[in-house]
């Protein structure tokens, strides 16, 4: 927390519909913000409100928690012509985020203690953002050395991982998950087989066949992910699984949970939202990895994402520099930046029926949080000030070239969308929103 926000006067948000799913709330309501943290939910009258605060009127819309979003790729170090700290901030703010776990895919790697404690602080620094950063699971996330975990946990770490890279070596998988198990410490996998996967670039399938595109088996998620549960099952760890994008992949994952492995997983908006038609003639803004399925998948998703199997709705955020993207598909990077768009895709499933509206924030708040051992995410008296303020029917449409943040690259170019954020707040300092300073 910082000193402006414990020096900020009093906020009191009225007219707003309460939404907390840590704690089952969800009512109209009004809350209350004082020195940087929630002061009280419960206020009768103005009982309690200190002379001087600052009146937010809400006009009915839902106030939840900033969203915790444990799966985002930024550009700094050393890839700064795609994202920095600064930009990624803008675009969370604008999206709602206000908790983000980033991935250790630098240059150089999060495999030192000392960058883990600089990205902390560069969040910080923002004023609009708190980083929780990924550890390498292995030195330069190369796969065949172990990184020192124990020190990186030490240095607050919250989970390890070789980010858009699997651990293929099976040896070396279980070394970390018993090492890791040590300091109760999460691995988190990408869920494709490598050797599977390689040059691939789509789906296999008659998609692919007609355009002429190296596919990857759908079995590349599925094969990775029964191996690795064998490997938890051996070693007791806690093991999760990124961006689950395959209906074979969501049963084995089911399945483990139901004979008592330690086991999580989350997905990212274009897996439900999206199949693998999007990339329509070799179109670059929707190539991502995993690459996107066929509508059976597709469904797939929606379907563990009501039964509970998914345990979080991550944005998936992987910034590319236009270049990158403007390139023959085989050829193109892969990734698709979602922080600005993570709420307002999510809520389609919530317009759509398939998803009530507390589940569908719980996914996006207290769930990504409590598994990365973060207190944010909830409305609870005491907790940080972490605010989202948005219209749930508010209708927009998405256009890359108007997205805050220096990477434009998002798969959902064009598409309609219902659910605004109206205002961010960090700390209790608004950060995004009319009034921001």
């Amino acid at each position: 927390m910082t000193a402006s926000s414990l020096s900020a006067p009093p906020i009191l948000f009225e007219n707003v519909r309460l939404i907390d799913p840590a704690r089952g709330l969800d009512r109209p309501g009004r809350l209350l913000v004082q020195g940087g943290v929630i002061a009280g939910t419960d206020l009768p009258g103005a009982e309690g409100v200190p002379e001087g605060a600052r009146l937010v009127d809400g006009a009915g819309a839902i106030l939840c928690p900033g969203l915790v979003d444990m799966r985002v790729a930024i550009g700094e170090p050393g890839f700064e012509y795609r994202e920095t700290v600064a930009s990624a901030a803008r675009a969370a703010a604008a999206g709602g985020v206000t908790t983000m776990a980033v991935l250790p895919n630098s240059q150089p790697t999060i495999d030192d203690p000392a960058l883990v404690r600089h990205l902390r602080a560069r969040g910080e620094e923002t004023g609009m953002v708190s980083i929780l950063p990924y550890g390498a699971l292995t030195r330069g996330c190369a796969g065949t050395e172990m990184a020192e975990i124990g020190l990186l946990d030490e240095a607050g770490a919250v989970a390890f991982t070789d980010g858009t890279r699997a651990l293929a070596d099976a040896r070396m998988m279980r070394l970390a998950l018993t090492y890791a198990r040590g300091f109760d410490a999460l691995v988190v996998q990408h869920p494709e087989d490598p050797s599977l996967a390689r040059g691939g670039c789509a789906t296999d399938g008659e998609l692919a066949t007609r355009l002429g595109l190296p596919g990857i088996p759908t079995a590349a998620e599925a094969i990775m992910i029964a191996r690795d549960l064998r490997l938890a099952e051996l070693t007791r760890g806690r093991l999760h699984f990124a961006h689950v994008s395959t209906a074979e992949g969501l049963e084995l994952i089911r399945a483990a949970k139901a004979r008592g492995l330690r086991v999580t997983c989350d997905t990212a908006p274009p897996y439900f939202d999206l199949n693998e038609t999007a990339i329509g003639d070799f179109r670059t803004y929707a190539k991502l990895s995993p690459p996107l399925r066929g509508e059976s998948d597709r469904l797939a998703v929606c379907a563990a994402l009501a039964d509970g199997t998914i345990d979080a709705i991550a944005s998936d955020h992987a910034p590319c520099d236009a270049d990158d993207k403007r390139q023959p598909f085989a050829v193109a990077s892969a990734g698709g930046t979602g922080l600005a768009t993570l709420l307002a895709v999510t809520l389609a499933r919530v317009h759509g029926g398939a998803l009530p509206l507390i589940d569908a924030l719980g996914l996006l708040t207290h769930r990504p949080a409590a598994l990365l051992g973060s207190g944010a995410g909830t409305l609870a008296d005491g907790a940080e000030a972490d605010l989202c303020l948005f219209d749930l029917d508010r209708a927009w449409k998405i256009k890359a070239d108007a997205l805050p943040g220096r990477a434009r690259n998002t798969p959902f170019d064009g598409r309609a969308v219902e659910g605004r954020v109206l205002g961010t707040w960090k700390a209790g300092r608004q950060v995004y929103g009319q009034d921001a300073a």
